[in-house]
């Protein structure tokens, strides 16, 4: 039977996984964010439609480049908790 301590730390590793793979697209989201709200507070374009586009492409792109990076923490995260079946059992 597993124990609370067992427990938390599977679902403190999952968060800390999930925050880990999702941060590189969160940054690419927030930077261009940013950078898109500067230019329209400068120039006053308040198009909503501006900001969207930019924004998928940059996800997309951090995508297409951290895929590898996302990939290795999640299959470690994975053969870990597979790993440690055994030991949780008994």
């Amino acid at each position: 039977m597993l124990s609370q301590l067992e427990v938390i730390k599977i679902l403190r590793d999952a968060v800390y996984t999930v925050i880990i793979t999702s941060m590189p697209m969160l940054v690419a989201a927030l930077g261009i964010g940013i950078l898109i709200s500067i230019f329209q507070a400068t120039t006053q374009i308040n198009e909503q439609t501006l900001a969207f586009v930019p924004k998928i492409i940059g996800v997309l792109l951090a995508l297409l480049l951290f895929g590898g990076f996302i990939m290795n923490s999640l299959e470690d995260f994975t053969i870990n908790l597979y790993q440690s079946i055994n030991t949780m059992l008994t």
